[in-house]
């Protein structure tokens, strides 16, 4: 088709040529772009147009044995932003190093497009142990960061040096901060510090704990200005409020993202396109993860039903290998290839059944857990005030607050890791109770698997009559044996939090308290972990940043709230969390009422404007207008940065007084507005 369009040009420029030889030359070569230009605009696809910023070609890696991916292929284009989801251990984290050059290939090309900048959060984030979170923060070779960098540290020695010295070192950063425009970039960089509750930017980064130096890595990204953003886990440390506001972060900003997440309310509200590794393949499905959901359904039906066929072809190939004759014509060759491929594909597995977790529970008795008017404080810092709660069978209960509101600490209450203030916890006699850690297992890191296992029981009560040996329980989990005998040093953070569960379950509890137990967990095992919870019949409580996780497990939550208190709400979290914003935008709405209630005055029924008044209406409005001026006159001094320490100061004092004033005479003004009509 674009041959014959050329040859339809070719005749018209000889036409053109002939019959209108005064044409000039700029003017025919116009003609000739204007007409490919339409034709390729009709006739290419709109997504050819996108500009691509990452490309992944053929790309294959193993690991010793172990085939992680084969001939992988696709794309990220400009403004796109992807998730990309697998089992743990399936090679996402190995092709994110690719991606970035951090490992290599076996087979394959990645090309990223000149000139386009990436931003990277990995899981565990090394900094400089002696930087302060500030440096650390603003650490990169951007001018930006310089800028703003010395013009925070200049104010900060302001507070203690008053000299002349660090007025002008003061004043040359603020000169910088003006020529680069970088005062946006300040508020930008304080906005996401204080939502990621990041506040003390003297603190040393050693003096930090995991969670924390994670908040200050993702801190890092956001604030750096790169074209493709890509991050491993954002969400793991971070409390739902900070999620939430991270969700509408990225939704506000025009960037382009590839997240590895296990999120899938974060994964529904970022991005629009999944990428899956699994069975050594990428597969792509652009929806949300509920249109994942189906599709990856579909398309393990349909892997399933080739492959019984598969299975079938390959057995009568089989039989037809034994009873061929040795000597071979080409044709039979080819057929002895063909059986080798269709071996490989019959004996593939999909690996798509996950093992159900069923283990058994203790009876449980009359009393389960009272908790009387208990109290808990560290200090100034009031995590617990007078809560009280008779536990009932089989209850449910979601745990959530901010981090650092008390609900780790409530746990170890409860399990006797810590003891109250005041009141007291009484356990029922029959109660088993399964307490799984935030903060991991204390065992030996050069213990093997197996023998962990053994150390808790050699023999592992399973569903409703069987038992299992340790090896056994652990390839039921999916620890092969070869796995079984490595170190617990050498396992991924998935695999540490996947054997912690299962050791929490080995004594048969018939009270669960989970601790974030869906950190690092993929999407496949936090489906089998929320099908066992649901089918649980002991009682739990939970804690967790996973909404989705809460909602399928909880049916009613506890909420942490400031100064210690604890509000039971009897709904799940994303029914407590609608509820909030209503409740949030009605105080608001109130508080706009209020204000209106304020500024308004009892007039009575007829009321005559004075000249008093009317006159005083007139003043109140020229004096608006002249602390208007002056207000903007003062912002222009303090955005130019061309006056000393000194004159900051007393301009920042006036322009204060200035919001102030304002404030008092547009009330007044309102007032005489609705007397005047």
């Amino acid at each position: 088709m674009v041959n014959a369009f050329l040859a339809v040009l070719i005749d018209a420029h000889k036409f053109i040529t002939l019959h209108f030889f005064r044409i000039e030359f700029n003017s025919l070569l116009y003609c000739y772009l204007t007409f490919i230009n339409l034709f390729f605009t009709f006739n290419t696809p709109t997504q050819s147009y996108l500009m691509n910023y990452l490309q992944v070609d053929n790309l294959s890696k193993t690991y010793g044995e172990k085939l992680l991916f084969k001939n992988i292929s696709f794309g990220i284009n400009q403004g796109q932003k992807v998730a990309l989801i697998a089992q743990n251990g399936r090679g996402k984290t190995s092709l994110l190093n690719i991606i970035l050059g951090k490992d290599i290939a076996d087979e394959g090309n990645v090309v990223i497009r000149k000139g386009v900048k990436i931003g990277y959060l990995p899981q565990k984030m090394e900094f400089n142990a002696l930087s302060t979170v500030l440096e650390a923060v603003l650490d990169g070779n951007n001018a930006f960061f310089d800028t703003v960098k010395e013009y925070e540290e200049a104010l900060q020695y302001l507070h203690s040096d008053h000299s002349e010295t660090t007025k002008n070192r003061l004043q040359k950063a603020a000169e910088r901060m003006d020529l680069l425009g970088a005062w946006d970039y300040e508020s930008r960089i304080k906005e996401i510090l204080s939502r990621l509750k990041i506040n003390d930017l003297d603190l040393k980064i050693e003096t930090l704990s995991g969670g924390q130096k994670r908040k200050i890595a993702l801190a890092k990204c956001l604030i750096e200005e790169v074209d493709l953003l890509i991050l491993d886990e954002p969400t793991n440390h971070l409390d739902i409020d900070m999620i939430e506001w991270l969700e509408e972060f990225i939704n506000t900003q025009k960037m382009t993202l590839l997240v590895v997440t296990h999120d899938r309310y974060f994964l529904d509200q970022v991005c629009q396109e999944i990428l899956e590794l699994d069975q050594e393949e990428i597969y792509h499905y652009r929806g949300k993860y509920d249109y994942f959901v189906e599709k990856k359904a579909e398309r393990l039906y349909n892997q399933a039903a080739e492959q019984e066929k598969a299975r079938n072809l390959y057995r009568r190939e089989l039989e037809w290998m034994r009873r061929m004759p040795k000597a071979r014509t080409t044709k039979s060759k080819a057929r002895i290839d063909a059986f080798y491929d269709l071996e490989n594909k019959a004996r593939k597995t999909t690996n798509s059944e996950m093992p159900d977790f069923d283990v058994k529970i203790s009876r449980i008795g009359n009393k389960i857990l009272e908790v009387n008017h208990i109290h808990k404080a560290y200090g100034d810092l009031n995590l617990i005030q007078d809560f009280s709660h008779t536990f009932l069978r089989g209850e449910r209960i979601g745990i959530v607050g901010a981090n650092g509101s008390g609900k780790t600490t409530f746990f170890k209450l409860i399990m006797g890791e810590a003891k109250p203030d005041k009141g007291h916890i009484v356990k029922g006699q029959t109660m088993v109770f399964g307490y799984f850690a935030q903060d991991g297992l204390k065992v030996d890191e050069n213990k093997r698997l197996i023998d962990l296992v053994k150390d808790v029981a050699e023999e592992i009560p399973f569903g409703s009559s069987s038992t299992l040996s340790a090896a056994q329980f652990l390839h039921y989990f999916n620890f092969d044996y070869s796995t079984q005998h490595n170190y617990y040093r050498n396992l991924s953070g998935g695999e540490k939090q996947r054997l912690q569960l299962l050791l929490t379950f080995v004594n048969n509890p018939n009270f669960l308290i989970l601790d974030e137990p869906t950190n690092d967990l993929d999407i496949d095992t936090l489906s089998v972990l929320e099908e066992f919870l649901v089918k649980y019949q002991g009682c739990l409580m939970v804690t967790s940043h996973d909404r989705a996780f809460l909602d399928r497990v909880a049916d009613h939550i506890f909420v942490f709230e400031e100064n210690g208190k604890i509000k039971d709400y009897h709904s799940n979290y994303s029914e407590y969390r609608n509820l909030k914003r209503e409740q949030e935008k009605e105080a608001k709405r109130q508080k706009q009422a209020d204000k209106q209630v304020d500024i308004q005055v009892e007039k009575p029924k007829v009321q005559k404007v004075t000249f008093n008044q009317k006159r005083e209406f007139e003043l109140l409005t020229q004096e608006m207008e002249k602390l208007e001026t002056e207000k903007v006159e003062l912002l222009n001094k303090l955005n130019a940065g061309t006056g000393s320490a000194g004159d900051f100061t007393i301009w920042s004092a006036r322009f204060q007084e200035i919001v102030n004033l304002l404030d008092d005479k547009e009330l007044r003004w309102l007032e005489l507005s609705e007397i005047m009509g």
